[in-house]
């Protein structure tokens, strides 16, 4: 079986093709990619695997994104550090999603499906039906809890519960804290949508991802669209939430 690693942690690479191996003797990895770049050109020239595993979260963005850009023939396993982007994965070419580390077992697994669907007659790449309603009734998804930032020479980590909003300006996305002060982070507001707990964080608009703590009012605005008024705002732009967004925002504010 010849198969793709897309994987930008060196380490996290070779204990994938070291499980692999340990399944599969004869499998055959083919490439081992590192962004979503290389994967995208490595697409476009190439004839397709039998199978490719993808890490999601990639340090030009998210692997996703490779399916915007080119056509993926073959059946995907997603492997991550997160279940925030499960139910996104399936939306795509994913036969299995993978926590890490993937484990001997969870591989064995995953394989198993492949073989499962290839015997089906007239089988594509389906969404694992269980496995979904198994990540829909979780109760203790993995969200991220603290995020690291450069401060001078250092690093510094802070805990969601210190975080009144992320916010972009200028192409660069800030995280802003209760204390007032704010520091560039090295995710998108997409990234950081899939990545917070939504009971606690929300998408008022392209600019901004807002706790209920950080919310002073919510007024009715022209067109069915709500004007949110912050605590303390970063700058006199009105911020905005769409008609389209407004009745999932009020949803939120009663949660």
């Amino acid at each position: 079986m010849n198969v793709v690693i897309l994987e930008d942690e060196a380490l996290a690479a070779e204990g994938l093709r070291i499980q692999l191996r340990r399944c599969d003797p004869g499998i055959h990895v083919l490439a081992e990619l590192d962004s979503v770049k290389t994967a995208v050109l490595w697409f476009k020239n190439n004839p397709a695997p039998d199978l490719a595993f993808f890490d999601i979260q990639l340090g030009d963005g998210l692997s996703f994104e490779i399916f915007e850009q080119v056509k993926i023939t073959c059946p995907v396993v997603f492997t991550t550090a997160y279940d925030a982007y499960s139910l996104r994965a399936f939306k795509v070419n994913s036969i299995d999603y993978l926590l890490k580390p993937v484990s001997f077992e969870a591989l064995q697994q995953a394989f198993e499906k492949l073989r499962t669907l290839r015997g089906t007659p007239a089988a594509s790449v389906a969404p694992d039906l269980d496995m979904i309603r198994q990540l829909l009734n979780r109760t203790t998804p993995n969200y991220k809890e603290r995020f690291m930032v450069k401060v001078g020479d250092n690093l510094s980590a802070f805990t969601t519960d210190e975080i009144e909003y992320f916010f972009g300006e200028n192409k660069i996305v800030w995280m802003r804290l209760k204390n007032g002060r704010k520091y560039v982070v090295d995710y998108t507001l997409e990234e950081l949508e899939d990545l917070v707990d939504p009971k606690h964080f929300f998408r008022l608009n392209r600019r901004f991802l807002c706790t209920f703590g950080a919310i002073k009012s919510t007024t009715a605005y022209s067109n069915s669209r709500l004007k949110v008024v912050l605590k303390e705002p970063v700058d006199a732009e009105d911020v905005l939430v769409s008609r389209e967004k407004a009745e999932e925002f009020r949803v939120w504010l009663g949660k």
